[in-house]
């Protein structure tokens, strides 16, 4: 009798568990990544020739509470269709029941990946200002992300900044279907029932959310509302706070922590890096701050904020000094400030020698 050895049977179970895309029009190349909900897969789109990512349900059974979120996610990202968030190409099932979606494959490294490799701080106020940008988009759609981290946000290859992974994404208001708000279930001809489109149902979309007091998200990342569990009081300020977090890690290489429970006691982006700025420090925080109320009002208005930030003018979070003002002003103007006195140097040095 002959053994099978370790690597067979484990080439054996990873054949098992892949998904079968019989009848679909894609074919399985490689696993990406593996969730809590689901894995998304490298495949092959046969019809129009291209690779995309391909997210599939853990577990079969169409009905089942976790295919109900899936398919909202699915349904949350068709309707925002903006450059900082991956578009959904298709949405069906499996012949064994299992939800999936079809996404534009994104080429690139993560959020901390990247930061590992870039240490300017222009060049990543420039990516969290996309980030925001994003984020705000969806908050003007009446969406808020609610899991906001560095790894949920990739930097493609040409440099785009893509939001990633809207799974636990809330819906703040209702809003008129559009084209986008629907999906087709294609693989049956149309009139079927899997062939017919899904509409975006608002009460559906409740009744699968997360109940009170259930934590969902990334603790290092979360609001303080949100640690607490209270879903009922979760809005855009949230979002702001976690974005927060984001630039808290980009200036420190550090995620955030909290001192305790009630996750006060955040040591300051200076000092952990000297080199930070006052006032990328101010903005930090103000997006940090405990009180909702004390935070930036939208994520829009974070954005500005970090423009200011790239751009070395002043921003509201912080209030300058008529030295540090000064200061600003001349590393701005320095190559202006190198020419004036170069010129009064060369003045001088004419009047010294026609004294002669």
């Amino acid at each position: 009798m002959k053994w099978l050895s370790d690597r067979n049977l484990q080439h054996l179970r990873d054949i098992a568990n892949d998904p079968d895309f019989s009848g679909t029009k894609y074919r399985l190349i490689e696993e990406i990544s593996h969730g809590g909900m689901g894995t998304v897969y490298r495949v092959h789109d046969q019809e129009l020739e291209r690779q995309v990512a391909l997210k599939v349900l853990s577990s079969p059974g169409g009905e089942h509470e976790l295919a109900k979120r899936m398919l909202r996610e699915a349904q949350i990202i068709a309707r925002l269709e903006h450059p900082g968030i991956v578009p959904v190409h298709d949405v069906g099932q499996l012949a064994d029941g299992r939800v999936y979606y079809a996404m534009k494959l994104v080429r690139g490294s993560r959020l901390d990946e990247y930061a590992t490799s870039n240490e300017s701080i222009k060049d990543r106020l420039r990516k969290f200002q996309a980030v925001c940008e994003a984020v705000a988009f969806a908050h003007a759609h009446g969406v808020i992300h609610r899991d906001l981290k560095p790894a949920n946000i990739m930097i493609g290859s040409f440099g785009e900044v893509l939001v990633l992974d809207w799974g636990v994404a809330k819906i703040l208001t209702a809003q008129v279907p559009s084209e986008a708000d629907t999906l087709p279930l294609p693989g049956q001809s149309e009139g079927s029932a899997a062939g017919t489109r899904v509409p975006f149902d608002q009460h559906a979309v409740e009744a699968v959310d997360t109940a009170h007091g259930t934590v969902i998200g990334t603790p290092l990342y979360m609001s303080p509302e949100q640690a607490n569990g209270e879903i009922a009081n979760l809005d855009a300020g949230s979002d702001v706070y976690s974005l927060g977090a984001i630039l808290y890690f980009l200036l420190t290489n550090r995620a955030p922590h909290a001192a305790g429970p009630d996750r006060r006691g955040l040591p300051g982006p200076r000092e952990l890096n000297a080199a930070i700025t006052k006032a990328a420090e101010a903005v930090c925080l103000k997006a940090l701050a405990h009180d909702r109320r004390q935070r930036y009002s939208s994520a829009s208005e974070l954005a500005v904020e970090v423009v200011g930030l790239i751009d070395e003018e002043p921003v509201a979070a912080y209030r300058e000094n008529v030295l540090e003002r000064t200061g600003r002003w001349l590393g701005k103007n320095r190559f202006l400030v190198f020419l004036v006195l170069a010129y009064l140097l060369m003045r001088i040095f004419f009047i010294l020698t026609a004294r002669r």
